[in-house]
C-alpha cells in the first residue's frame, strides 16, 4: 500500500494567538494536548483531529527554523523508512523516536529540502476524510527544484504515483500524483523567486471569497488568489500573522 500524509503540524512563534487565527479562518476548534514537557494544541475538524501546533523548539531555532507546517508520512517502519530516505539522498534532521501513547518520528528532508515527518502510529489512526471535508486537508502540494526527480524519490520511498499532467506555459508542468485511489497533490519546478523547496498544504473551507476576508481580517496576508482552478475549485494561498505559509480550497457562494 502506497503511503499517504497522515497528520500536518505547525511551529509557530505565538501558539495562542496562531490557534486564534486557524481556528477563524478554518473552522477548527482545538483541545489541549496533556503533555507536561510541551504546550501542544490539537486542532478539530468536528471531532476529527487534523493538526497540532506548537512553539518552534529552541534547537530548530538556532538553526534558522521560522514559522513553518509540515506534514506527517505514514510509514510502517519509522526507523527503516528514515534509514531509506538517507540512503536515497535526504537529510536526516532528528533520528526516530517515541513519543509517548501516540508513536515514533523522524523529521527529515527530500534530496531537494523540503522537509516532512515519517510517522509510525500506535493502534490503527484515523481513517481518510472524505474529498472536501471542511477542515480537512484537501491538497499537497511540492515546490520542487526539480520535480521529476523529487517525484522519483517519493514515488521510490512511498509508492507514490503519476496521475494527470497540465502544462502551465512557462511555469511548465504540473504533475499530479496519487497514493493509491485519486490524486492528493501535485508537484512543479518552484519560481526562481522562492527561496528553496517545501511542502504547502490546502485547507478545505467553504466559500473561498469570505475566508480570504477571513484571513486579512485576522492579520494574515493573502499572497495569490483567489483564482480558478481545473475541476472549478477555488484556491488561495496566505501568510498567518506569524509567517507560516498555507492554502485554501473552496468554493465559489
Amino acid at each position: 500500500m502506497p503511503s499517504n500524509f497522515v497528520w500536518y503540524e505547525l511551529m509557530t512563534t505565538d501558539l495562542d494567538a496562531a490557534g486564534a487565527f486557524y481556528k477563524t479562518v478554518v473552522g477548527w476548534n482545538s483541545e489541549a494536548w496533556d503533555n507536561p514537557q510541551m504546550r501542544y494544541t490539537i486542532m478539530k475538524a468536528g471531532d476529527k483531529a487534523v493538526a497540532g501546533l506548537m512553539i518552534v523548539p529552541d534547537e530548530a531555532a538556532k538553526m534558522g527554523a521560522r514559522p513553518a507546517w509540515t506534514g506527517y508520512i505514514h510509514g510502517d517502519n519509522v526507523d527503516a523508512a528514515t534509514q531509506s530516505v538517507k540512503k536515497a539522498g535526504g537529510t536526516v534532521y532528528r533520528e526516530p523516536a517515541d513519543i509517548p501513547e501516540v508513536g515514533r518520528f523522524s523529521v527529515v528532508a527530500d534530496p531537494q529540502g523540503a522537509m516532512f515527518t515519517l510517522f509510525t502510529p500506535k493502534g490503527e489512526g484515523q481513517p481518510p476524510a472524505p474529498p472536501m471535508t471542511p477542515g480537512h486537508v484537501g491538497w499537497h502540494e511540492l515546490y520542487a527544484a526539480d520535480w521529476k526527480s523529487a517525484f522519483d524519490f517519493y514515488s521510490s520511498q512511498f509508492g507514490w504515483t503519476k496521475t494527470d499532467a497540465m502544462d502551465m506555459g512557462e511555469m511548465g508542468t504540473y504533475q499530479l500524483f496519487a497514493a493509491g485511489g485519486d490524486a492528493i497533490g501535485g508537484m512543479f519546478n518552484k519560481p526562481a523567486d522562492v527561496p528553496s523547496p517545501f511542502w504547502l498544504f490546502y485547507f478545505n473551507v467553504g466559500d473561498i471569497d469570505a475566508a480570504a476576508q477571513r484571513v486579512t481580517g485576522n492579520g494574515g496576508k493573502v499572497l495569490m488568489g483567489p483564482m480558478e482552478v481545473p475541476g472549478g475549485g477555488w484556491v488561495l494561498q496566505a501568510a498567518d500573522p506569524q509567517g507560516a505559509m498555507f492554502a485554501l480550497v473552496g468554493n465559489k457562494g
